[in-house]
């Protein structure tokens, strides 16, 4: 098997239309300044994409990439990355995937993939010593689970497939490897649209090799140690998955329920880690390789199923005031089959249940019933009457039939199950995210709730972790590793280990930037390091992070964004959760005028041409 040294820094770019292909290089300043991953990939994009592009149309351009870790043995490193611009949103639209497709790429060779124009036919490609494209047509109306068992695949390869949501451009479609998803914002659409139904990479034609292999196995070795004591990545994580969030984030008050109208609700453990792992023979159900091990299997009377991750169990379940832990996997398993997000997806049955109440709509989907559920989500995959609506998202549903006040997205894209009126870092964090209702951008839900380091009602940090947050994670995933990892990365290393938690916490209060000079996550630069041999540091790779978070959010202005949609619904900022008594409301503005700041943007919320020059972004 043929190594290679850091990166094979070929990218296969095929136009569908006359399936012309070449190999692209990324340059050595490309290379440094996006490192790989989403970094890369959005670069690649914005060099192709107009603005204004339908995203639905053949000029749209999709693009995957692996980051540097993947085949390094990095802990949490099997992932990989596919952006685009959104038929959901309009914008740009980033996802990470930990299925065995992305491996399966690097070792045959690819550091990436790139899809232009749109096939004649439904088609399928094949990567394997460049790329061919074959006739799909046994594979149409196939799910998920079908298409990759028919495609027949060895185990050193792997496929990024749709289902009938995607080929049916159902604009909440998502992709999927194995049983992981490249989900939000349409992904599976845009595949779609081109008349692709599978990509097959065959693998293992490589192997991949670092500058400095001594370095990285000693790197390998502290990695895994920090995050096998860590709480949260080697016991919480890998015991319950992320349904351990269910029980903290409703002590807290930020468990979606009832499409957003509270925060808590009694029976919410029903539904949480701790019931499923007891009952239901819980297993582990992973991206290959891994460490922290968050993905779960069990047996339902018989049926063997993913346990749900808590985003997906949030919004299928106590959004719907629904509590029957089997239900909630069957609405999991089907979600994944037809290729549909499941947090859009259960936001979308919140609103119509509302919709419904009120007037608005006419439906079978009521609060708290779990009967029609399934044949409403079946009919949003296949558009299939009333479903036709559904298919297109909350916020086209409420410009047409009314209730934009109880409609629950950012910028199009349904938010995610971490209510922010009990998380006020993390309603800054939704409000301005690049690609709409994203908790991954700045998860700073996890220092105010589920960790609690700070105090989540007060404006007070906000702005800075924020900040640190989107380059950090957008650096994470260019490099590309799991965003898991940080909870280990930051807090194991000597001075955050050793500082008590009430001290540290206090110190993230009221001094942030101090607080943050003392969090080491060099792991990360330093395992780029000794694999590529281009020399980065900390400071480096944090502002390569925001680099390709300016890039994004540059990107999305040419689209027409600006500080108008940088906000919340306005459920968020005009109505209390029902159980809290103090009735708070998120001080929005005010945060997101400090963040333009700190930011570089002007007060329409546009990257300035001082902050483009200084991150070396051309336009």
């Amino acid at each position: 098997m043929e190594e290679i040294v850091g990166t094979s820094n070929r990218v296969l770019e095929i136009d569908l239309a006359t399936g012309e292909t070449q190999n692209i290089s990324i340059s050595d300043t490309d290379r440094s300044l996006y490192i790989g991953g989403k970094g890369t990939a959005l670069k690649l994009l914005s060099e192709r994409l107009k603005p204004g592009t339908d995203p639905l149309s053949p000029e749209n351009v999709l693009v995957f990439t692996t980051g540097i870790y993947m085949g390094s043995g990095v802990p949490c490193s099997a992932r990989f990355s596919a952006v685009t611009k959104s038929p959901q949103t309009g914008v740009m639209v980033s996802s990470s995937c930990g299925g065995p497709f992305g491996m399966a790429l690097k070792t045959a060779g690819y550091d990436g993939l790139i899809l232009r124009g749109k096939a004649k036919l439904p088609s399928y490609l094949v990567i394997d010593n460049g790329i061919t494209m074959h006739s799909a047509t046994h594979l149409q109306g196939m799910d998920t689970v079908q298409t990759q068992d028919t495609l027949k695949m060895p185990r050193t390869s792997g496929a990024v497939v749709i289902g009938p949501a995607g080929e049916n451009l159902v604009k909440l479609a998502n992709a999927s490897s194995g049983h992981r998803f490249l989900g939000r914002g349409g992904i599976g659409a845009v595949l779609g649209s081109k008349n692709i139904k599978a990509i097959v990479a065959h693998g293992k034609k490589f192997k991949m090799k670092a500058k400095a292999t001594e370095t990285l196995k000693t790197l390998k070795k502290t990695g895994t140690k920090f995050i096998n004591r860590n709480p949260v990545t080697g016991t919480e994580y890998r015991k319950l998955g992320t349904l351990s969030h269910v029980n903290k984030c409703n002590d807290a008050g930020i468990l979606p329920v009832r499409n957003f109208t509270d925060g808590s609700h009694p029976e919410a453990h029903k539904v949480s880690g701790e019931l499923y792992a007891e009952k239901y023979t819980t297993g582990h159900n992973t991206c290959k390789p891994c460490t922290i091990l968050c993905g779960h299997k069990g047996e339902f009377n018989g049926k063997k199923m993913a346990i749900p991750e808590y985003e997906s169990a949030g919004l299928l379940g106590p959004n719907l005031e629904v509590f029957d832990p089997v239900a909630i996997a069957e609405w999991n398993d089907l979600c994944g089959r037809l290729g549909l997000d499941t947090i859009s997806t259960g936001s979308v049955l919140g609103w119509v249940m509302e919709a419904t109440e009120k007037g608005l709509v006419k439906s079978e989907l009521k609060f708290g019933h779990t009967e029609n559920i399934s044949e409403a989500i079946t009919n949003i995959a296949y558009r299939r009457a009333f479903g036709n609506d559904m298919a297109e998202g909350v916020r086209t549903l409420s410009q047409k039939y009314g209730g934009e006040d109880f409609a629950i997205h950012v910028k199009g894209m349904e938010i995610a199950a971490y209510d922010p009126r009990g998380a006020w870092g993390q309603a800054l964090g939704y409000a301005v995210a690049n690609r709409g209702g994203c908790h991954l951008s700045a998860p700073v839900f996890s220092l105010e709730a589920t960790m609690g380091y700070i105090n989540p009602y007060t404006s007070m940090a906000k702005v800075t972790f924020t900040d640190y947050f989107e380059n950090l994670f957008n650096a994470i995933n260019a490099m590309h590793g799991c965003q898991f990892t940080s909870f280990a990365y930051m807090l194991e290393p000597f001075v955050a280990k050793n500082t008590p938690k009430f001290l540290l916490g206090l110190t993230m209060q009221i001094m942030p930037k101090v607080a943050l000079a003392l969090m080491d996550v060099s792991m990360y630069n330093k395992s780029f390091q000794s694999i590529t041999g281009v020399k980065m540091s900390q400071k480096e790779m944090l502002e390569a992070g925001k680099r390709i978070h300016v890039l994004e959010r540059y990107m999305n202005t040419l689209e027409g964004i600006t500080a108008k949609d940088d906000t919340l619904p306005e459920r968020m900022l005009n109505e209390a959760r029902k159980s809290d008594t103090k009735k708070r409301m998120i001080p929005l503005d005010k945060m997101i005028k400090r963040y333009y700041k700190v930011k570089g943007f002007d007060e329409n919320g546009i990257p300035t041409a001082k902050t483009l020059k200084k991150l070396q972004i051309e336009v």
